[in-house]
């Protein structure tokens, strides 16, 4: 499985990063965990191949997770040659997603829901587990809005896999559901002593990964007037958690083992 930062950044407009969007490959499968302002672009510098996406999960719908959809979805129906006229592709996201699209197409566009290529849009109960394309997908609600939640991706056999955080304020379950994870993606959008309930800083985020034996941590979604003030990575360590810290840049990418990593201590 192979992981790639399309966009790491947070609502705030940067110069040097999208907002919140990562390629997963596995397989056959292609997928954008959240599509948020810029990840077009970015796909685009990046030489990923968004024409040929074959899924797209979303984690909740504030613009720095969904704000690149009409550009995606209006690039598919006008930015292909030859046009995409079969490989399917899967929308999953909270209740609320079919929603979204159909609202979107009734204001700009049926593109959405007909780019000239089958689309279908699903909803993801809270708890839920999917076998799609060559992955396992498992969601959990997560408080930071109604709809949020995180996803745990899988090989068919268990491993490699990787939790995506989305946004998330603490939540002391979110541990069982990053168990023993190769690679947690985890937000740390402000630091500790400026964190509200609805976001993870720096000791949120050790806490996290240490109780769930989480084999490797990046950072993103961090707040640029906090990254650019501190080593955020290092508060991370300093508050327990042993194994491997680095912070989301675009363009970063992680192949994960076919075989899980012994854990860290």
């Amino acid at each position: 499985m192979r992981l790639t930062v399309v966009g790491c950044g947070t609502v705030v407009p940067e110069s040097d990063r999208a907002c919140s969007s990562y390629y997963v490959e596995r397989g056959e499968t292609r997928a954008l965990l959240d599509c948020g302002s810029g990840a077009v672009q970015a796909m685009a510098r990046l030489g990923l191949p968004w024409e040929r996406l074959s899924h797209l999960f979303l984690t909740h719908f504030h613009s720095d997770h969904v704000g690149a959809l009409p550009g995606l979805f209006f690039a598919f129906r006008h930015g292909i040659h030859p046009p995409r006229t079969s490989a399917p592709l899967e929308v999953w996201g909270p209740p609320g997603t079919r929603a979204l699209f159909e609202g979107l197409a009734a204001t700009l566009g049926d593109f959405f829901v007909d780019p000239g290529f089958p689309v279908s849009i699903r909803e993801l109960a809270p708890g839920s587990e999917v076998l799609t394309g060559d992955l396992v997908v498992t969601c959990k609600d997560v408080p930071h809005t109604p709809e949020s939640m995180a996803l745990r991706l899988a090989s068919t056999s268990g491993a490699p896999a990787l939790v995506y955080t989305g946004d998330t304020g603490p939540d002391e379950s979110l541990a069982d559901f990053c168990r023993d994870v190769d690679l947690l993606v985890g937000e740390c959008s402000l630091p500790d002593d400026l964190v509200g309930d609805n976001h993870l800083s720096p000791s949120r985020v050790s806490r996290l990964a240490r109780r769930a034996g989480a084999r490797r941590v990046v950072a993103t979604h961090i707040y640029p007037q906090f990254r650019r003030a501190t080593d955020v990575a290092a508060l991370i360590l300093e508050a327990g958690y042993a194994g491997p810290v680095e912070l989301a840049s675009e363009g970063l990418t992680i192949d994960l083992q076919s075989e899980p990593l012994p854990p860290s201590t």
